[in-house]
């Protein structure tokens, strides 16, 4: 198991990368944004290049398919989309084309995608790539900025500054040369998931799944716009909105989950062991129940804390009871989570 305390640390003043899994779709005609402002939640069609929005594709009852950031490259998009979805996704968004000129292909094998994060990471790429700290400081998210053999883009999901680097495959090998060069040190995908729970942001798979209404996982102002025309879905989601007042049956919250529990694992010869006992380690799925012992929630994500004992964690409550400070009990490990804040 890698020491993620310790990567922690060297992204605290330095930087890390690590590969990104995810899938990559290329829609290329110039109908492009024309065809995805009709299908996507957020309004896409305004963009140019250099420019990008994270959005979500939904059925028409307003549950997830998948969700998707557009990057705009000038004559080309860039989809990125959760990893293994590319292919069934590309033959679905190529199943709509009627009129429209336009050609979707999945990417995911000729474009690389890695992660490079941390307090150090802008000055860093800078001298990796060429490029003005200043420059990549000042890109908003899904903002990009050229570099010779591909492109920076700038992400979030972490307390530290994230960005992305996107290139042809054939020169992911000499990107990571040019990273590592600089002092960007490859970490492991164990701390990429401990700062994105620990900053609420949910992911496909866990968070969000083909069952997922955005609202309910606090994707309004990130992924919905309340402005622009139609698109799949937008009739359950306005429906949501003014009719029932934004409110949902369950919503995403983030919790800690105490420093008591953190210390008994800690000493016990298997401490990510599954058990029956109070000692048995939180995991995905666990039931979060009432003082009367009554379900009003499930985990979705659940991590080590990586600035004090404990856990952080991620997880669904109903509705009526999503409120900061409240407290639940973890079904089967004997442990209290409080609640912190809201995903999204």
């Amino acid at each position: 198991m890698p020491d993620i305390a310790e990567e922690y640390r060297i992204i605290s003043s330095g930087a890390g990368w690590s590969d990104r899994r995810r899938g990559r779709l290329r829609f290329e005609g110039p109908d492009a944004l024309t065809f995805l402002q009709a299908l996507l939640t957020n309004d896409v069609a305004s963009l140019v290049r250099g420019e990008g929005r994270y959005s979500a594709y939904l059925t028409p009852n307003g549950r997830m398919i998948a969700d998707v950031e557009l990057l705009h490259r000038g004559d080309w998009v860039l989809g990125c989309v959760p990893d293994g979805l590319a292919p069934s996704l590309a033959q679905r968004f190529d199943q709509l084309i009627f009129s429209e000129d336009l050609r979707v292909t999945d990417a995911s094998a000729s474009l690389y995608e890695m992660t490079a994060l941390g307090e150090g990471v802008m000055d860093a790429l800078a001298r990796a790539f060429e490029l003005d700290a200043g420059a990549l400081a000042s890109l908003p998210e899904s903002a990009q900025i050229d570099w010779a053999e591909g492109f920076v883009s700038r992400s979030g999901g972490a307390s530290c500054p994230v960005f992305k680097v996107f290139g042809e495959a054939e020169g992911r090998e000499s990107a990571i040369r040019r990273l590592e060069a600089r002092g960007i040190v490859h970490v492991s995908d164990e701390l990429i998931e401990a700062l994105r729970v620990a900053a609420g942001r949910p992911a496909w798979g866990a968070e969000l799944t083909e069952q997922t209404i955005p609202l309910e996982a606090g994707q309004l102002d990130r992924a919905i716009s309340t402005t622009k025309g139609c698109y799949v879905g937008q009739e359950i989601i306005i429906r949501m909105l003014h009719r029932g007042g934004g409110r949902v049956a369950k919503r995403l919250v983030t919790l800690t989950i105490g420093a008591g529990l953190a210390l008994r694992l800690r000493s016990a010869q298997e401490p990510r062991s599954l058990g029956k006992g109070p000692e048995a380690l939180p995991v995905p799925g666990a039931v979060l129940t009432d003082d009367a012992g009554a379900s009003i929630g499930a985990l979705t994500s659940v991590v080590p804390s990586l600035t004090e004992d404990g856990f952080v964690a991620l997880g669904y409550l109903r509705d009526d009871q999503a409120t900061i400070g409240a407290r639940v009990t973890v079904a089967g490990s004997g442990a209290m989570a409080v609640v912190t804040g809201f995903g999204g």
